[in-house]
């Protein structure tokens, strides 16, 4: 049966399938991945929807979009992942409000998602950003960095790092996007090697996210290949 992709439920369907389509011809197990929905620029009443489809996790860019939606959502309980590149002096809200952020990239950040968590007696996983792509609107830590990076997370004990993130260059070359996820997860391997627990890899999204299956991704973020056509402000 085809899913119907002018609905919510049917676009749902058709990425959990193209996931799972992905990850057999890849030769992985389906559940191996795990589909982070991207909610950013969709107003609550779409999150509802999602919501009432099963989802409970969803991924946001700006923090005052967390803040809105968790308010008008607050009876849900939902988690609220942060993918967006974040400044210092947004850890407070942060803090209170985020299950999780994937986009740690730099010390600064770190000591103040840590000071802000301590405050409010709470502990939250993280994923760390690398930058494997040429483009300079991107942002990342500097792969070579990675594993100084982690042994000075030791010194945070309210940042549970859990795996690395990234996102690939917007390149119509294939293999050029390949070499962003294939970065990503060599780099998760040294770690490992090193003594770290890195295992999560989030990475992947709409457009390529069979691509960084084919690559080693443990999690995938979709947004507009399930919410349907993104606006351009929220």
């Amino acid at each position: 049966m085809t899913a119907d992709l002018a609905t919510l439920d049917g676009r749902l369907a058709a990425v959990r399938a193209a996931i799972g389509a992905a990850c057999v011809q890849a030769g992985r197990d389906p559940a191996e991945v795990t589909l982070l929905p991207v909610s950013k620029t969709f107003e609550a009443q779409v999150v509802r929807e999602a919501v009432g489809l099963g989802l409970r996790r969803f991924g946001e860019n700006k923090v005052q979009e967390i803040q809105a939606k968790s308010v008008a959502l607050a009876a849900e309980a939902l988690d609220w992942v942060v993918i967006g590149h974040l400044q210092t002096n947004k850890a407070k809200p942060v803090a209170a409000i985020a299950s999780e952020v994937q986009s740690l990239d730099r010390l600064d950040l770190a000591v103040a998602l840590d000071r802000a968590l301590q405050a409010q007696g709470r502990g939250i996983d993280v994923l760390i950003q690398l930058k494997t792509s040429r483009e300079e609107s991107k942002f990342g830590l500097d792969p070579d960095g990675l594993l100084a990076f982690l042994d000075q997370m030791s010194a945070f004990s309210s940042l549970r790092v859990r795996g690395l993130m990234t996102l690939a260059e917007a390149s119509e070359d294939e293999e050029v996007v390949r070499g962003c996820f294939r970065t990503l997860y060599q780099w998760r391997n040294r770690a490992r090697d090193a003594g770290f627990s890195v295992e999560r890899l989030s990475m992947g999204m709409s457009g390529d996210f069979a691509l960084a299956i084919s690559e080693g991704s443990t999690e995938v973020r979709i947004g507009s290949a399930i919410f349907g056509a993104r606006n351009a402000k929220p």
